[in-house]
């Protein structure tokens, strides 16, 4: 059985962790970061870039390189949200036959679980070679707010990367968990949560080992993103007066204001003005145009207040949900990157009235609270229980276009509820369940979770027929449903799969695709450890020969100088087993340089010995070294 690991899936970032003794570590990827951008982007013949390498094709690669899936993954093409971003996104969204939102590039159409999926593998694959076990298993992290559909769909892309889902669980909850834990505190807690797509608040009690959620509010399309494209808007805005040219629609200029925009919005963090140069944005019969500017942190908070008094009415609804005043909160858990903005400290600091917590680094946070989750799942920590809610109401539609709600929000999950109905028409033999998720009293205005039907119900009079519904949902927030004819004993039950779901075919063809993407992923790797060994080996053995070539009679120099020749030519287009063979040839010759080495050496010439073997890493890249 292989290791569990906690992910914090980020619709910016990525972060995983795991538990080492009592405490929950941060994987660092392969570069040493601590966290991955969570970006997979396409190169020439579909081939898959990951993290940060992907990151840097957003530019010069921008109808493949897919990024805030976060974002996409769980709705519909026709959604208010995914309208309103499809201008801002440089790759192109279609819609599904049932108009589930689908990524494209070329001829290829893939599900964001996919995409998702790619990312998870990357992670996975990192976490297996830092730990050198294997990864079998995840407690994976999503919004608070996160309907059944968003949480489904990630399962699927869990599924489709190769890993069990031990748990999906609420961000904000994992923060606390971390929190807690590591600080021994209780009391009540109060956790922000404002990442780079999505926002939540969640206010937890802490007392003997119980981590009890007692509300959650949030938006699932307010974050960090929509503080960028402000500063773009401004920056665009302000070239259009000057220059009087309009590079809104041009996705390519777009996103290269958005990469400047981002980094002046962290700069400014720390400091009161930033820089703005970006070169060459634009070229007419005048010659090139270029952007520069400054920007203030005043200027900033100017452009986004409104952003962050959005989030006030959310505080208010948890601390109404959770039945407590505001100064009876003993702790504020700032988490996501969007959280290091003054303005958003200051704003904190007014409402509740005390200083927040400073001692927790918000990018990390909720990837060690499911560390920490995973190590309770398989009882390595014995004395911690966690009590979480769901987000959002859960009931069906009844008659005049009704919301009746089975399951309120913030009721503690797993848990277990039913209500009894009836029909509308004498002698109704089929009813129509239909299931509805948010807080809306008319049901059309709620969100569609999926239907299914009682049929063969006994003939009665209208309003006679008792028909009872139970709504369960599990620890992973997923809802099941199921209805029953109390006359007749028939019933009906229903796994409820989000209308935005994947089929279990398509996922089935998504797992056997990923499968063989790892397998040519693994390939891809062994043949760069083998071409990184024949570099080293060709330049140490040539950097020797090429001192003792003149000492080497003429008979034995060919083996070496073929050995070169053939070397370098292959590395020109790399083919494994060429390369293999070409490396067992060279290990021979390095050691036939040592005989010649030694013959010429025993006849008291001085030579310069051969260079070291030079040991190589898993990684292609070159190993940064402290000074």
């Amino acid at each position: 059985m292989g290791k569990t690991i906690g992910i914090d899936l980020g619709t910016t970032n990525s972060c995983v962790a795991y538990m080492e003794g009592a405490e929950a570590k941060v994987v660092p990827s392969a570069g040493g970061a601590r966290t991955t951008p969570s970006v997979v982007a396409f190169g020439n013949g579909g081939n898959r870039i990951l993290g940060h390498t992907a990151k840097r094709q957003i530019i010069t690669n921008p109808k493949k390189t897919f990024f805030s899936i976060k974002r996409l993954i769980g709705r519909k093409y026709d959604s208010p949200v995914i309208r309103e971003l499809l201008p801002k996104l440089p790759f192109e969204i279609v819609p599904a036959e049932n108009r589930d939102v689908r990524l494209k590039f070329e001829e290829t159409i893939l599900a964001p679980q996919e995409i998702s999926a790619y990312l998870l593998m990357h992670l996975k694959e990192n976490a297996e070679e830092y730990l050198d076990e294997p990864v079998d298993t995840a407690v994976i992290t999503v919004p608070a707010n996160f309907d059944d559909s968003q949480r489904q769909a990630t399962k699927d892309a869990a599924t489709i990367a190769g890993l069990k889902v031990a748990r999906i669980i609420n961000e904000p909850t994992a923060a606390c968990l971390a929190y807690g834990f590591h600080h021994k505190k209780e009391g009540k807690v109060f956790v922000y949560d404002f990442g780079g797509g999505t926002f939540d608040v969640s206010i937890l009690e802490i007392g003997e080992g119980v981590f009890k959620v007692l509300s959650t509010r949030g938006d699932s399309f307010l974050g960090g993103n929509d503080f960028d494209r402000r500063i773009v808007d401004w920056i665009l805005k302000l070239f259009q007066e000057k220059n009087g040219i309009d590079l809104s629609n041009d996705p390519f200029v777009y996103q290269r204001v958005l990469e400047v925009a981002e980094k002046a919005k962290m700069e400014l963090s720390f400091v009161q003005e930033t820089e703005i140069n970006l070169p060459y944005v634009y070229v007419d019969d005048k010659g090139p145009k270029h952007i520069v500017m400054t920007l203030t942190r005043g200027v900033l908070e100017e452009l986004t207040e409104d952003l962050v008094e959005r989030t006030v009415p959310y505080i208010q609804e948890a601390l109404d949900g959770a039945k407590i005043r505001k100064d009876e909160i003993n702790d504020v858990i700032l988490v996501g990157g969007q959280t290091r903005m003054p303005l958003i400290k200051d704003h904190l600091k007014r409402f509740f009235g005390h200083d927040l917590r400073a001692d927790i680094n918000p990018d990390e946070v909720v990837a060690m609270g499911a560390a920490v989750q995973s190590a309770i799942l398989q009882g390595e920590i014995k004395d911690i229980v966690l009590l979480d809610v769901t987000p959002l109401s859960l009931g069906i539609e009844t008659k005049g276009d009704s919301f009746t709600r089975i399951i309120p929000m913030n009721s503690t999950i797993p848990i277990k509820k039913q209500k009894t109905f009836t029909t509308v028409v004498d002698n109704q033999s089929v009813v129509k369940i239909h299931v509805l998720q948010g807080e809306r009293e008319i049901a059309s205005e709620n969100r569609s979770l999926g239907y299914f039907e009682l049929v063969d119900i006994a003939p009665a009079p209208k309003g006679m027929p008792q028909i009872i519904v139970t709504f369960e949902i599990d620890a992973d927030g997923i809802v099941q449903v199921s209805a029953k004819d109390k006359a007749s004993g028939y019933e009906q039950k229903s796994r409820i799969n989000p209308s935005s779901g994947l089929s279990s075919e398509e996922i089935r063809r998504m797992v056997a695709e990923a499968d063989k993407f790892k397998e040519n992923d693994i390939q891809k790797k062994n043949l760069n450890r083998e071409v990184s060994a024949l570099t080293t080996l060709l330049d140490s053995i040539s950097h020797s020969f090429n001192n003792l070539k003149e000492r080497i009679a003429v008979e034995k120099r060919s083996p070496f100088e073929d050995f070169f020749s053939q070397g370098r030519s292959a590395l020109e287009r790399p083919d494994l087993e060429l390369i293999k063979r070409l490396r067992t040839e060279g290990e021979m010759l390095q050691e036939k340089l040592y005989e010649i080495i030694n013959e010429i050496y025993s006849k008291g010439a001085p030579v310069q010995a051969p260079s070291d073997p030079v040991t190589i890493g898993d990684d292609t890249e070159p190993i940064e070294k402290e000074p």
